[in-house]
């Protein structure tokens, strides 16, 4: 799930991610993602980044620098 997202596209939040490169990933090198990052691309240019995280995570925000980038959260159980 992309939370923020709409039904099919845009959203408050991010609503593109590369999905087939970490299946590819998984695949070929062997290397399951523990997340995959989100973007949400605005007038040309990524203004969120987030991670999606396997369920039944979610990206919670370390508290830490700009909630607008995906670096600052991390994937936990609620």
């Amino acid at each position: 799930m992309m939370p923020g997202m709409g039904h099919c596209r845009g959203g408050i939040g991010p609503d593109q991610a590369n999905f087939l490169h970490a299946v590819d990933n998984w695949r070929e090198q062997g290397i399951a993602p523990n997340s995959i990052e989100a973007s949400r691309i605005h007038d040309g240019n990524v203004d969120m980044t987030r991670p999606l995280c396997p369920y039944p995570q979610v990206a919670a925000w370390t508290g830490e620098g700009s909630s607008d980038i995906g670096e600052n959260f991390v994937c936990t159980a609620q």
